[in-house]
């Protein structure tokens, strides 16, 4: 029997790797168009179906499967992120330019009011231990704590730098990239206040963040690397990732990491261990697709893109060309 082992074991293996080689392909899969002027940040996938595009003053509403345009919320004016209580049947939009969040109805999508926050609030999300809606103030440093039940400020807490993106550990700890530091904060839920600082040098302006629960892992996006450590804040791990990143997803279910590079490409990684880590591809994308959803009920990502005519010599870019905004479906 020996001598048919060996090709055996051979053949067994070399399936092996063709078919998890064949699952590393991502690719983009289609293209929905989204009107308007196509000044955007952060995308979300929401529990209707939907995606949300934030856009300038607006945010658009469309189907994740087909791209048709479903609803448009106004009134976000600089809206940077959108966030989901499901429970309470309600969203909510941080609006940069206007200091405030927008609340609106998950069925109708009608504007139910507005609250007051920190100066310029980014990344908004719903934080599922305290049931609390948070805010990434940049300007003025801090995290506004909103409860959605009576919609207002509950509590500020200050980070000492400006806060990017937070993620949670759904246990009570929140942690919070602080772009201009170089630096994540833990926060203690319970308390309201800072616990941690932990440096990601030589790694410089984090902005994307994701967390795998399960393994107290957190990814870090800096500039060309991104940083993985552990809820204790000792870094794991760093790995290469390409330029421009604004957002980073991590899949549940197929322990893969996604980073979205405005240099066109997506960086696909996947954890094979709580301290085992492998970059498996590059996806070409689009210039200038920097952020990210996941839909975790079909493995999609999404990322908003527009092109950019030529630039003046003062200008950081051109542009927006008319009528070139989109999402670009990934899978």
């Amino acid at each position: 029997m020996k001598h048919i082992r060996v090709p055996v074991l051979f053949a067994t293996m070399l399936f092996a790797s063709t078919q998890l080689n064949a699952q590393h392909k991502y690719k983009v899969s289609q293209t929905f168009p989204v009107y308007g002027l196509g000044k955007w940040d952060y995308i979300a996938v929401g529990p209707d179906n939907n995606l949300y595009v934030s856009n300038s003053s607006q945010v658009n509403i469309i189907n994740k499967n087909t791209g048709d345009s479903v609803g448009v919320i106004t009134g976000t004016e600089g809206v940077h992120g959108i966030a989901f209580d499901e429970p309470q049947k309600k969203g909510y939009t941080s609006n940069g330019a206007a200091n405030n969040v927008t609340i609106f109805d998950l069925t109708t999508h009608k504007q139910l009011g507005k609250i007051p926050t920190g100066q310029n609030p980014d990344a908004i999300f719903y934080e599922s231990y305290s049931k609390k809606i948070i805010t990434c103030n940049g300007r003025s440093q801090d995290l506004s704590i909103i409860d959605p039940v009576t919609d207002k400020v509950v509590s500020t807490v200050n980070v000492a730098g400006r806060p990017e993106t937070a993620v949670s550990d759904g246990k009570g700890m929140l942690y919070v990239n602080i772009e201009d530091k170089s630096e994540i904060v833990a926060i203690d839920l319970k308390k309201m206040q800072v616990t941690n600082r932990w440096s990601l040098a030589p790694a410089e302006g984090p902005t994307g963040l994701a967390i795998d629960r399960a393994t107290g892992r957190l990814f870090a996006a800096c500039e060309k690397v991104l940083v993985v450590l552990n809820t204790n804040g000792k870094i794991i791990t760093r790995l290469p990732i390409g330029e421009g990143c604004d957002g980073v997803a991590f899949d549940n279910e197929s322990k893969v990491i996604f980073t979205a590079n405005g240099e066109g490409t997506i960086t696909v990684i996947k954890e094979k261990s709580a301290n085992n880590f492998e970059v498996l591809e590059n996806v070409t994308t689009q210039k200038n697709a920097r952020t990210i959803a996941l839909d975790e009920v079909s493995h999609t990502i999404y990322l908003p893109v527009a092109e950019f005519g030529p630039k003046a010599p003062n200008e950081k870019r051109g542009q927006i060309i008319a009528k070139s905004f989109k999402v670009l479906a990934v899978k």
